[in-house]
């Protein structure tokens, strides 16, 4: 070797002087140390980074292990919590270890004690600790097939929540997947909507959507118990009766109420046949729509809706429905009611706050106009848009498709740069919603990101967003489908950074995503909600502009 620099000359100095002191001073043979160390393929690396998750360890020592010692002496954790191992030693001194399979972008320590031996008894030299941070598999865990038949499939799975598991007596749609005889009253809303969708694409018949949904209005009318015309949030599917959502809300809840009578308007205007079952569903439909008592839910008659109401409690909680949230819809529908519809007043200082409502700040060189600052969790560009088209409505206030094609936009844009460095944020995965998390349920959003993604996010935002929707869609099924893919679609949300996947579905994050690619490849939805003459007739009372 021909040394070229005074620093080889000392460098070479050292690692000789070092390989002489390392010998063992009692036998004065070669000391017991590790002499290689390959993670995932990667050899005597400074750093490991984005490791698989099915990744395996060899370690070459420099003579054969006593093997006795290698269980307490050689160990990985992650959060200081053990990880169990398996040790091939077939080729001893070469040891291969092997493990459960890894959490995605987490940290771990790999640590070789100084208690370790070689089979003459020899002590390792030195300890040694090695940390490496894992990716995730980036393998496609199903065939590639074309967009048009991926959005199909997944419709055709997420409606399944709603057909195969809804409650048996009623019909309803269960809250989730572990709610037994709970059913909700917004997310059979939903529910109805993703059944004519599955009508019309052929997953099922259109007489079997009509039966079905006959067997939900008649439940609704004849066994729920009703406060004003208004449905509570939870109800028994069995019998009928309110299950309580909180200790004070018993009684009604007119958000849910509405989401409710966007599914029921759609289904009046699907069903529109001469047919005696088709016309006794709309006319029931119709008893139950007018029944609603909207101004009651003024409060004595105040300039605001309030979204609860208890029979023995009255206006205890006290929630206005006020400000940009998922809750247009409600003043929509109040002020389309034929029977008890509100004025416009109670539009502007209640829902608008005079025009309070109105953000106009950019995010990321975005203009939001609306709302709070980075716009909020997704739902509320999802909810009250079901039915009502934001392509075809503006007011004073806001062009509603602008609203919410800049609310989805901002929301892609900060996962994008992901400021809280989560793992996988990224242009093929983001969508902040309320959704389910490794740490209980939220509402998240750029304001309250905990690294939870839910699929629901950014599949329901394809009519805004097409293309980043579309590379999220591939990205949750073909790269994480084989831990986020169910029984009935998409389960409800995942934490990469925690490794963590949820094994729940919930009913309104199952009806976004059917119907919202129903809007994007057909305009299904919106096209009968938007057919409804009562519908016009108030966006026309409150001075919408209608396109």
């Amino acid at each position: 070797m021909i040394v070229k620099t005074i620093a080889e000359i000392l460098l070479l100095c050292l690692l000789l002087i070092a390989c002489k002191e390392n010998k063992n001073p009692e036998t004065n043979d070669e000391p017991f140390v590790l002499e290689e160390i390959s993670i995932d393929g990667l050899v005597n690396q400074s750093a490991y980074e984005d490791i698989s998750t099915n990744a395996v360890v060899v370690l070459t020592f420099s003579e054969k292990v006593d093997l006795s010692t290698t269980e307490k002496n050689i160990t990985l954790k992650k959060d200081n919590v053990a990880v169990p191992l398996s040790f091939i030693s077939e080729n001893n001194p070469i040891i291969q270890i092997t493990f459960p399979e890894l959490a995605t972008f987490s940290k771990y320590e790999l640590t070789i004690n100084s208690g370790l031996k070689s089979e003459s008894g020899t002590l390792i030299y030195t300890g040694r600790n090695f940390t490496f941070s894992t990716g995730m598999d980036l393998s496609d865990k199903f065939p590639i097939i074309s967009d048009e038949a991926l959005m199909a499939m997944v419709q055709e799975k997420t409606f399944r929540y709603f057909w195969d598991f809804a409650h048996p007596s009623s019909g309803m749609a269960r809250e989730r997947t572990t709610s037994g005889n709970t059913v909700t009253t917004g997310g059979t809303g939903f529910g109805i909507m993703a059944i004519i969708a599955a009508s019309y694409r052929n997953f099922i018949s259109k007489q079997q959507a009509l039966d079905r949904i006959i067997k939900i209005v008649d439940f609704l009318g004849n066994k729920c118990v009703r406060y004003h015309g208004a449905f509570s949030h939870w109800i028994n599917g069995e019998t009928g009766a309110t299950i309580p959502f909180s200790a004070n809300d018993d009684g009604a809840d007119i958000v849910e109420t509405a989401f409710l009578f966007q599914g029921l308007l759609s289904a009046r205007a699907y069903f529109d046949g001469a047919g005696a079952a088709e016309s006794k569903l709309r006319a029931d439909i119709t008893g139950l729509w007018e029944a609603v008592e909207w101004t009651w839910f003024t409060k004595n008659g105040e300039t605001v809706i309030y979204w609860h109401w208890s029979p023995d409690k009255a206006w205890t909680i006290n929630l206005k429905v006020s400000g940009w949230n998922e809750a247009l819809l409600v003043y929509v529908l109040a002020a389309s009611s034929p029977t008890h519809a509100i004025d416009k007043r109670v539009y502007d200082e209640g829902w608008a706050r005079n025009g309070a409502i109105v953000n106009g700040s950019k995010f990321y060189g975005i203009t939001l106009p609306l709302g709070n600052s980075y716009g909020g969790p997704l739902f509320f560009c999802h909810y009250s848009f079901l039915g009502l088209d934001p392509k075809r409505i503006a007011d004073q206030y806001a062009d509603y498709w602008e609203q919410n094609c800049a609310h989805c936009q901002i929301n892609y844009n900060y996962c994008v740069e992901n400021p809280q460095k989560y793992g996988g944020y990224g242009q093929d995965c983001w969508g902040l919603t309320a959704s389910d998390g490794n740490e209980g349920y939220s509402a998240f959003s750029p304001s309250n990101d905990k690294g939870v993604i839910a699929p629901t996010a950014a599949i329901a935002s394809l009519p805004y967003t097409p293309e980043a929707s579309l590379r999220a869609l591939r990205f949750f099924y073909y790269k994480l489908g084989d831990k986020l893919w169910g029984e009935y679609g998409f389960y409800d949300a995942f934490n990469l950074s925690q490794g963590w996947f949820d094994n729940q579905y919930l009913a309104i994050d199952q009806g976004p995503i059917v119907v919202m690619i129903e809007n994007y490849r057909s305009g299904l939805l919106w096209s009968l909600f938007m057919s409804d003459t009562n519908i016009i007739d108030g966006l026309k009372k409150l001075d919408f502009q209608i396109k």
